[in-house]
C-alpha cells in the first residue's frame, strides 16, 4: 500500500488516473486530499468541498478480474466498507442511497465514484474514489448535504477517519469478493434506502411515478415495483428517487 498525500488537486480520480498512465503503481495506491478543487459525482455533478475541512480518497485496486456484468459488486463492497468505517464513528442512522451516496438520515455525506478499467469482458483495475463531508458545516449548492461535524457536534480528526476507511476498504476488497457476492448483496440491501417504503420517483427526466425499491440486480440497475404491480428495472440515467 502506497499511499500520496497531495495538498491541493482538481479530482484525486483525475490525479491518479494520469500517474498511472505514466508509471506502473502498486495495488492499494492511494491518492488523498484535505482540499479538492474540482471533484466530480455521477453524471458530472460537482462535489462542493471546503479546503481543510473533508476528505477526498482515490484507490487504485488491480486484479480484480471480474466480468462486467458483475460491475455493481465494486460499488457494493466500496458502500458497504464505507459503512463499516463510519459506524465505528458511532454516526447514527447510515444508509446507502443507490447508487452511490451514503447517507445519515435524509442527508448526504459521502459519495462514491468509481472508474473501471475493462479488458475485454474483464474488469481489470477500477480508481474507487470516495468524498466524505467530515468538518465542513456550510452548504451553499446542496440542500440535502450534511458532515460528520453537523450530525455528531465536535470535529473529527481527518487523519482517524482516512485510515479508519482504508483500513476497511483494503479489508473487503482483499478478500475474493466474487465468492461472497450473495452474502455481500444481502448486506447491502439491508441498508439500501427506501428499500421497501412506498416513494416518489422521477422517470426519463419528467414523468412522476410512485413505487416501492425492491432492491438492486447483480447488474446495478434499481428494481422497483410501480404502481401497476409491474417490477422494473432501471439504470442510473433512467430514474431518480425524490426525497
Amino acid at each position: 500500500m502506497q499511499i500520496i498525500k497531495l495538498d491541493a488537486t482538481e479530482s484525486t480520480n483525475t490525479y491518479l488516473k494520469e500517474l498511472s498512465a505514466k508509471k506502473e503503481l502498486q495495488d492499494f495506491t492511494i491518492i488523498t486530499t484535505e482540499n479538492q478543487t474540482l471533484g466530480r459525482g455521477q453524471l458530472n455533478s460537482k462535489w462542493e468541498s471546503e479546503n481543510g475541512k473533508n476528505l477526498a480518497i482515490s484507490v487504485l485496486k488491480k486484479d480484480i478480474d471480474i466480468s462486467i456484468d458483475r460491475l455493481y459488486l465494486m460499488n457494493v463492497c466500496v458502500s458497504l466498507s464505507i459503512l463499516d468505517s463510519l459506524n465505528q464513528l458511532n454516526i447514527p442512522n447510515l444508509k446507502v442511497k443507490w447508487p452511490n451516496d451514503i447517507l445519515s438520515g435524509n442527508f448526504k455525506i459521502g459519495g462514491i465514484l468509481i472508474e473501471n478499467i475493462i479488458s475485454g469482458s474483464k474488469i481489470k483495475r477500477s480508481i474507487i474514489g470516495f468524498g466524505l463531508n467530515v468538518n465542513q458545516t456550510e452548504f451553499k449548492n446542496a440542500p440535502n448535504a450534511s458532515s460528520l461535524k453537523t450530525i455528531m457536534g465536535h470535529n473529527f480528526n481527518l487523519d482517524s477517519v482516512f485510515y479508519a476507511i482504508i483500513e476497511n476498504l483494503h479489508q473487503q476488497l482483499s478478500r475474493p469478493i466474487l465468492t461472497f457476492e450473495n452474502e455481500l448483496y444481502k448486506k447491502y440491501h439491508s441498508q439500501l434506502f427506501k428499500i421497501g417504503v412506498k416513494s416518489t420517483f422521477i422517470i426519463k427526466k419528467e414523468e412522476l411515478i410512485e413505487g416501492v425499491i425492491e432492491g438492486v440486480s447483480k447488474n446495478g440497475k434499481l428494481k422497483v415495483q410501480i404502481e401497476n404491480g409491474s417490477l422494473q428495472e432501471f439504470g442510473l440515467k433512467e430514474i431518480q428517487l425524490q426525497y
